[in-house]
């Protein structure tokens, strides 16, 4: 792929976009209320996404008094703090200098919405902890989408059609996989966003991605570059001269997109979830990215070499194995 999304470039609009906005707004009031925030932005996810983000910061709260003397685990008392937080939230009133970061997250958090739905489906499923999304959480959390919402509601459908209460991160992203394609998902149009974000603080879609530095290389020419492998190569893939790299500290499953852990899955191991997984944590453990490129020619012979998919898994591999 030729462009990759710039995460400064939506910081940067966001801070300047909230900043417009929340000055704007607190010129003439010091405090903001929760109906004022519902019609804020002209972009209603934002307004969501806040509102979100102030019952979140309740659930700390409420964490917070807990006592080891008293039960909160007893119905009742679950019932007078969902009754307490129902009026709370018709009584919500915050000053510029704390609405204006939580605003600027909202923005920042529906720019990526709008742009890389995907990787924003990827932060629902694995935001929980322990590799589970419990299937409430997720319909709280559908709550507050507006925007791109129809894949994460059918895998709702999905898991309340299975009876599930729990499922592991695995499960949820192989059956969203699924899901997408059923359905022949597209993401929303983008122009209709950034004009209506442009009414406040102009906004130009490609100002949001920046180009690669760099193009990705065949696995040959890649070699051939770094002097790991004989010429030519041969079909087994043995190398020769090997000098293992020193890895990257991160894993290499975190540093994917869910977009590429869809195509990769899809394109390149058989749209199996499961075994796209297990080879990921094999090529984890392998010392150097040499020894990860004779693997997958043993193990994979018959990949298309000169496909997308293929030389964005390569330069995935590159940056998890670089000096």
């Amino acid at each position: 792929m030729d462009e990759k999304i710039s995460t400064k470039a939506i910081n940067e609009y966001s801070q300047a976009y909230a900043a417009k906005l929340a000055d704007q707004f607190f010129a003439k009031k010091q405090q903001i209320s929760g109906v004022e925030i519902l019609s804020l932005c002209d972009v209603k996810q934002v307004n969501l996404f806040v509102i979100q983000e102030l019952m979140n910061i309740w659930t700390q709260e409420t964490e917070k008094i807990k006592s080891p003397f008293f039960d909160y685990e007893t119905s009742e008392v679950k019932a007078a703090l969902v009754q307490f937080q129902n009026v709370l939230s018709n009584h919500i009133s915050v000053g510029k200098a704390e609405f204006q970061p939580l605003l600027q997250a909202a923005i920042s958090k529906t720019i990526q919405l709008i742009v890389t739905p995907y990787d924003s489906y990827s932060e629902i499923l694995e935001s929980y902890g322990k590799g589970y999304l419990k299937t409430e959480v997720l319909r709280i959390e559908l709550k507050y989408l507006k925007i791109n919402k129809a894949p994460l509601e059918n895998l709702l459908i999905k898991l309340d059609e299975r009876k599930s209460e729990l499922i592991t991160g695995n499960e949820a992203f192989g059956l969203l996989d699924r899901i997408l394609e059923e359905v022949n998902f597209t993401p929303e149009d983008l122009e209709q966003y950034a004009n209506q974000f442009s009414k406040l603080l102009p906004l130009k879609i490609e100002s949001l991605f920046e180009k690669k530095l760099t193009t990705v290389m065949p696995e040959k020419k890649l070699a051939q570059r770094t002097g790991a492998f004989s010429e030519p190569l041969s079909k087994t893939w043995e190398t020769k001269s090997i000098t293992p790299s020193k890895a990257n500290p991160s894993r290499l499953r975190d540093s994917l997109t869910i977009n590429q852990k869809f195509m990769f899955t899809k394109i390149l191991f058989k749209g199996d979830f499961e075994i796209f997984s297990g080879e990921i944590e094999k090529i984890e453990a392998l010392p150097s990215l040499n020894h990860v490129l004779a693997y997958l020619g043993e193990r994979y012979p018959a990949w298309d070499r000169e496909s997308e998919e293929y030389e964005e898994f390569l330069e995935v591999l590159q940056k998890r194995f670089s000096q």
